[in-house]
């Protein structure tokens, strides 16, 4: 392989966390389609170009056919795509050729899936080709268990009355942490009611009542 080609190597075994974590065969098949272009775009090796880099020519005039250099660069968009594997969102720079792409193929996962090793010529395309195969490996081995309705029905049950719970035992430290006087009592809905309390009354030496309201003060303007 050209130097390029190593070094690139280099990297993407040491993003992947060495070469125990590659799947049997990888590292081989990345050897192998490793791509070794001679032009290729700085800003290529952080999104997914699908082949688009730029381009050189000559700009050519109608009247006297004067050639003059100029370039041609690929339109690059930054987008948000999901990752059904990863359960989020991925944001890359992809060009509109590979959005078209992944459009095809029916999304990030099946793109970086179908699309053969020597066809990702970005660093970062192989990276994650690379993540995403082994992660459909390991979840592959792993055992899938089905719930009947009712169970399921039971389970959503259960952590209603977690998540219940649990905003109770908030209420009750906030209710310490600030030391609220009024009282507030669940209902089965989950909302609160708040009791309000009684306004304090006291009875002056002849007698009468005097009842306490405590009103804001506000600053005469």
């Amino acid at each position: 392989m050209a130097f390029r080609s190593r070094e690139m190597m280099k990297k993407l075994v040491k993003k992947i966390g060495g070469e125990q974590n590659l799947a049997p065969g990888v590292k081989d098949q990345l050897k192998k389609w490793v791509p070794d272009r001679k032009i290729v775009m700085g800003r290529a090796n952080r999104g997914l170009f699908a082949g688009r880099h730029i381009q050189f020519g000559n700009r050519v005039s109608e009247d006297g056919g004067n050639k003059t250099k100029r370039c041609w660069k690929p339109n690059v968009q930054e987008k948000r795509l999901f990752s059904y594997i990863l359960d989020r969102q991925i944001r890359v720079k992809v060009t509109t050729h590979a959005l078209r792409c992944i459009d095809k193929a029916g999304g990030i996962d099946e793109y970086l899936l179908k699309t053969p090793h020597h066809k990702m010529d970005t660093e970062m395309g192989l990276f994650w080709k690379v993540k995403i195969e082994k992660m459909y490996q390991d979840l592959g081995g792993k055992q899938v268990v089905f719930f009947a309705p009712e169970d399921e029905a039971n389970f959503e049950e259960k952590f209603n009355e977690l998540r219940l719970e649990q905003k109770a035992g908030r209420r009750d430290a906030r209710r310490k942490m600030y030391g609220s006087a009024s009282k507030q009592e669940p209902t089965k809905d989950g909302t609160d009611v708040v009791e309000a309390s009684e306004p304090a009354t006291s009875r002056n030496e002849d007698g009468s009542s005097h009842t306490d309201f405590h009103e804001p003060l506000v600053a005469n303007a």
